[in-house]
C-alpha cells in the first residue's frame, strides 16, 4: 500500500512540473484579519486575484453575516463595531444589523461598543464535528495516547492545501501549544500536510503551487507566524514536495521546527477501513527541549503506529450513527424574532445559520429535502442558503455535473470550524459563567458567584463573581477558599457530589441523590450573611459547580429570598448550562 502512495504521489508531482502554472487559484485567497498572530491591529490582505463572483441565488445577508463571523474569529472573538467595520468593508449600519441578528440568536454578545462571541456559535462547529464522527470516536485513543507519552496528542483533517485540527489532547506545561481546535495552519509546514498531499490531484497540487507563489511567508494564515527558515531545522516549506514523496514512501511524516523554532512533530494517517483513503492524520508533538525530530521517529512513532492501528479498527467496528432529533422550530422562531425586531433583524442571515445546524450525526449528508424537513424552511429558501454555502466553501455537494441542488446530497466542510470554533474551543466554566454573573447581579442587586469543590472534598473554591454595589455588600474574593460544609454552595455541592473512589469500590457514576432544588445558609458562616444556592450541571447531568448570591440579612428574609433570588438564579443556571453543554460536547471545559 506504501508503495502504491509513493507512485501516485510522484505522478501528481511529475505531472505539475510538466504543466504551465498559471495564477488562477481554484478560490478565493484568505484575507488577513484586523490582527495578525501577535495580536496587534493589522489591514487585511489585499487580494491579489478578484474573486469568483457570488452565483446569483447566494443570499447576500448570508454571506455579510459569514465574514462578520471570520473577521471575530480572527480577532479572537472579540471586535469593537467600528473595527468590524473597518475589517469586513461593510457600512455601519450593516454591521450593527448583522450583529444585533447574531445576539439575537445568541452567537454574539454585546459588551458596550465590542461584539463578543459567545459559546453558542459553537453549535454551528459542532454539527461539523458531529457529521464527522472522528472525534466522537478516536478522541478516548487520543488522550490515552498522550496520557502515556506525556505529550500533546493531535487529529487533524484536511482542509483545501491546509490542514485543521479537530481534536486536542494538550499536555499543562510552561511550554505549551497554543494551537485549537478549528485552527487553520498551511500544509507545507505541518507533518501532517504531506501525508494529506499523497493524495492531492494534480489540480490540487496546482492550487497550492499558485498560492505559494501568492503567498510565500503564509501571511494569510493568522494562526502561524510568517515563514522563515527554520534555524536547525531539517526541511523548509518549499521542500514540501520532496517531503510528500517520501511520506508516500514510509507512511509517516516529521516537523522539524517548520512552523517555529523548537517545535517537533511525528504524524501517521488513520486511514478510513471502507476506502483506504486518509480519514485523519494523529499527530504527536514535543518541544526539541524534550525530543528532537529524529528522537520523536524512533522512539514514539512505533507507540504512535500502535494507537492508529487501534483507532482504525474502532473506525472498523463502529456502528452506524443514529440521526438525533432535528430543530423544526427555528424557522418559526425567526419568523417571531423578525416581528419582534423588525428592520434590525436579517431573516435572511438567521434562517441561514440555520441550515448549517441540520447537519450533524447521522445526517453528515443531506438532500435539500431533508435540509429543508430538518429546519422547516422553505425548499427555496434552504436551496439558496445552500447555494451560497457550496460558494463560501462551507459545503460540498456529489452527483452528476450539471445537475441542481435538488438532485444532490451536501456534506459540511472542515472550513464550518472557521466560524467562532477556535476562540472558544479552550473556554473555561468561569469565562461561561461571568456574563450571566454580571447580568444576574445587575437583576438582583446582590453579589452572585459560582464555586466549586477543591479537590479534598472538604473545601469550596470561589472560582468566578459579580458584585453589588452597595455600602455594605458581601465580599468574596476569586481564589478564596472556605470549608464546605459552612457554605450554602459547599452544601449543595456535598449532597450531590458523587461519593469518591475507595479501594473495594470505584466511584458512583452517577449522583447517588436526586440534585437538590436549592440550599440556603443563614449566618452560618459569618453573621449577617445570608445565602441561596442552585446547581449546574454538565451534559451528564452530574452537579459540577454551584451558583449562589449572597445577601444582609436585613435586607432581605429567608423567605424574601426563595421568592424573589430563587427564580433568578435557576433561570441564570440555565442560562449557563445551555452555553457550557455546547462548548462541551468535543471540547473539555475547565471548571477553575
Amino acid at each position: 500500500m506504501a508503495e502504491i502512495h509513493a507512485m501516485n504521489a510522484l505522478d501528481t508531482i511529475h505531472a505539475i512540473h510538466a504543466i504551465d502554472d498559471p495564477m488562477s487559484p481554484a478560490g478565493p485567497p484568505e484575507r488577513r484579519g484586523p490582527r495578525g498572530h501577535d495580536g496587534e491591529h493589522k489591514p487585511p490582505m489585499p487580494l491579489p486575484d478578484p474573486a469568483p463572483a457570488p452565483p446569483a441565488e447566494a443570499v447576500a445577508p448570508l454571506m455579510r453575516g459569514v465574514a462578520v463571523l471570520h473577521r471575530l474569529t480572527e480577532a479572537n472573538g472579540v471586535l469593537s463595531l467600528s473595527a468590524l467595520e473597518r475589517a469586513t468593508g461593510l457600512a455601519r449600519s450593516t454591521v450593527d444589523r448583522i450583529v444585533a441578528t447574531l445576539a439575537r440568536m445568541g452567537y454574539v454578545r454585546l459588551d458596550g461598543r465590542d461584539a463578543t462571541l459567545t459559546p453558542r456559535v459553537m453549535e454551528l462547529g459542532n454539527a461539523y464535528l458531529a457529521a464527522l464522527r472522528l472525534p466522537a470516536l478516536l478522541s478516548g485513543r487520543a488522550d490515552a495516547l498522550a496520557d502515556e507519552l506525556d505529550e500533546s496528542v493531535s487529529l487533524a483533517v484536511a482542509d483545501r492545501d491546509g490542514i485543521r485540527f479537530v481534536h486536542q489532547a494538550t499536555r499543562r506545561r510552561a511550554m505549551s501549544l497554543s494551537f485549537r481546535i478549528g485552527d487553520l495552519l498551511p500544509a507545507e509546514r505541518t507533518a501532517p500536510g504531506p501525508l494529506f498531499a499523497t493524495e492531492w490531484t494534480t489540480g490540487e497540487w496546482r492550487t497550492w503551487r499558485a498560492r505559494r507563489q501568492r503567498d510565500p511567508q503564509n501571511r494569510g494564515f493568522p494562526t502561524v507566524p510568517p515563514a522563515q527558515e527554520p534555524p536547525g531545522g531539517t526541511a523548509a516549506p518549499d521542500d514540501f514536495e520532496r517531503r510528500t514523496t517520501e511520506a508516500a514512501r514510509a507512511g509517516y511524516a516529521l516537523d522539524d521546527q517548520l512552523i517555529e523554532p523548537g517545535l517537533v512533530a511525528v504524524s501517521v494517517p488513520v486511514r478510513d477501513p471502507r476506502t483506504a483513503r486518509i480519514a485523519c492524520v494523529a499527530s504527536v508533538v514535543s518541544h526539541t527541549s524534550r525530543h528532537t525530530a529524529a528522537d520523536l521517529r524512533d522512539t514514539l512513532l512505533p507507540r504512535l503506529r500502535t494507537a492508529v492501528a487501534t483507532m482504525e479498527e474502532d473506525l472498523r467496528q463502529a456502528p452506524p450513527a443514529e440521526p438525533g432529533p432535528t430543530r423544526s422550530g427555528l424557522a418559526i422562531w425567526t419568523g417571531a424574532s423578525k416581528q419582534e425586531l423588525g428592520r434590525e433583524f436579517v431573516e435572511s442571515l438567521a434562517r441561514g445559520l440555520t441550515v448549517l445546524t441540520a447537519f450533524g450525526e447521522g445526517r453528515a449528508e443531506l438532500t435539500l429535502t431533508e435540509v429543508a424537513k430538518a429546519t422547516g424552511l422553505a425548499r427555496a429558501t434552504a436551496r439558496r442558503a445552500l447555494i451560497t454555502y457550496e460558494h463560501l466553501g462551507l459545503l460540498t455537494s456529489a452527483g452528476a455535473a450539471g445537475e441542481g441542488p435538488a438532485h444532490r446530497a451536501f456534506a459540511l466542510t472542515p472550513r464550518v470550524l472557521s466560524l467562532g470554533f477556535p476562540p472558544l474551543s479552550r473556554t473555561s466554566l468561569p469565562q461561561i459563567a461571568i456574563p450571566h454573573l454580571r447580568a444576574l447581579t445587575d437583576d438582583i442587586q446582590e453579589t452572585t458567584s459560582l464555586a466549586v469543590l477543591t479537590e479534598s472534598g472538604d473545601e469550596i473554591q470561589y472560582t468566578a463573581r459579580a458584585l453589588a454595589h452597595h455600602v455594605m455588600s458581601v465580599d468574596v474574593r476569586l481564589g478564596a477558599r472556605l470549608p464546605a460544609g459552612r457554605t450554602t454552595t459547599g452544601r449543595l455541592l456535598l449532597e450531590t457530589t458523587p461519593a469518591p473512589a475507595t479501594p473495594t469500590a470505584p466511584a458512583d457514576p452517577a449522583p447517588a441523590l436526586p440534585p437538590a432544588p436549592y440550599t440556603v445558609t443563614d449566618e452560618e458562616l459569618e453573621q449577617g450573611v445570608r445565602a441561596i444556592a442552585v446547581p449546574i450541571h454538565d451534559r451528564t447531568g452530574r452537579v459540577i459547580a454551584a451558583l449562589n448570591a449572597a445577601t444582609h440579612v436585613a435586607r432581605r428574609t429567608t423567605e424574601e429570598c426563595v421568592r424573589d433570588i430563587l427564580p433568578a438564579l435557576r433561570s441564570t443556571a440555565s442560562r449557563i448550562e445551555t452555553d457550557l453543554h455546547t462548548a462541551a460536547r468535543f471540547t473539555r471545559v475547565p471548571l477553575t
